[in-house]
């Protein structure tokens, strides 16, 4: 039998937390010298597709593509075991999911200033895919980071989809289509609890800190400026 868990829906999943375009933009390689494209289109609230063009012609055959969550978003999931996202359809290439914990102000020239990514690469198929925390690898400007300090889960600031060429040896037009992007948790909240990962999803209580955007969502709390 699978393991019980809850979630708590990000994007997706429930009337309080539909996809929206405008809560993501793009972060293409373009930034570097490259003609890369990506886009965020979202079908309806349940849906959403990352699509778009990889070109690594320009820049010697390396290339990025990503569409990354808008400003700040001030998550505590450190009651959370790792993100769950639900492929409903996909290519065959590999797509990495990427979070941030720190956000620097950007750079005289608007760009953004370096910090640890954490990444997690992986072949969409269509169901539930679950990313553990720890299966989150720290990089540092595309390098391993090996000796970065532990991931801060209850700071999670941004949240990317990326597309890139793995060293050339993918490109061209792709397509991942998500029905919600959400953090699961296995631990029960008490000994009746039924949820399980084959069963009707179930949203989880949202953190405080995240009232930012989640409450502005739903109508709790301050509004976002």
């Amino acid at each position: 039998m699978p393991p019980d868990w809850k979630l708590l829906y990000l994007y997706g999943g429930d009337k309080c937390s539909p996809w929206d375009s405008s809560l993501w933009t793009d972060s293409d390689d373009r930034v570097r010298g490259g003609k890369s494209q990506s886009h965020l289109h979202c079908e309806s609230p349940e849906k959403a597709e990352f699509f778009g063009n990889l070109d690594i012609t320009a820049l010697g055959g390396a290339g990025f593509a990503s569409q990354r969550t808008l400003g700040t978003l001030d998550l505590d999931l450190s009651q959370y075991d790792g993100l769950a996202i639900r492929v409903l359809k996909s290519d065959s290439k590999k797509y990495t999911v990427t979070i941030k914990d720190e956000i620097l102000p950007p750079r005289e020239d608007g760009r953004d200033q370096s910090t640890i990514s954490w990444e997690y690469d992986f072949v969409p198929e269509a169901g539930e895919v679950k990313i553990p925390w720890e299966q989150f690898k720290a990089t540092y400007r595309g390098r391993d980071k090996p000796d970065a300090k532990p991931l801060d889960i209850a700071n999670i600031k941004r949240i990317s989809f990326m597309m890139r060429s793995f060293f050339g040896t993918q490109s061209g037009d792709f397509s991942f289509t998500v029905g919600y992007l959400a953090a699961f948790s296995n631990r029960r909240e008490s000994s009746g609890s039924d949820v399980s990962f084959q069963k009707e999803y179930v949203a989880a209580p949202a953190p405080a800190k995240s009232s930012s955007w989640l409450g502005w969502l739903c109508g709790w709390g301050d509004k976002r400026v």
